[in-house]
């Protein structure tokens, strides 16, 4: 059975759901949690799956990218004049609606890449056993959605 180690990322975010029904295709927001969740078959030479610091430097940088940004649908016929206005912080899905599974996604696929970069590191020695489990995004106090491969 393998060590698990986590560290949870809070984020203010807002986005509108262009293909759902009802009333998330309108703008709103939410304080979204994001746990990074990795796993090791053994410990390091330090007894530990990796330090808590080398995670926060894996994922803090990709989970920043969404602090107090609005997700849209590149789709949607507002996203043109919302990137004008709000710049970098109006975040674009290719033709995708920014749903809480797209960025369990999206997140886990940038953090696993961070992960491997830092594996070369010698600041941020996260052994080469180290895997990426899984992300979950919590979208409210009772709702979540995670992402694994």
């Amino acid at each position: 059975m393998p060590f698990r180690l986590a560290k949870t990322f809070t984020v203010e975010s807002g986005h509108l759901l262009t293909k759902h029904p009802g009333a998330c295709r309108f703008p709103h927001g939410h304080s979204r949690t994001i746990e990074v969740v990795v796993a090791a078959d053994s410990l390091d030479g330090r007894d530990m799956v990796c330090d808590f610091a080398d995670l926060k430097a894996a994922a803090a940088e990709v989970v920043a990218r969404y602090d107090h940004t609005f997700a849209l649908n590149t789709a949607d016929p507002r996203f043109s004049e919302m990137r004008a206005a709000y710049g970098e912080r109006v975040l674009a899905f290719a033709a995708t609606d920014p749903t809480t599974e797209v960025l369990a996604r999206e997140i886990f696929r940038a953090v696993r890449s961070r992960l491997a970069a830092l594996a070369a590191d010698p600041a941020h020695p996260v052994a080469a056993g180290v895997r990426l489990e899984r992300v979950r995004v919590t979208e409210t106090a009772t709702s979540w959605a995670e992402y694994s491969e």
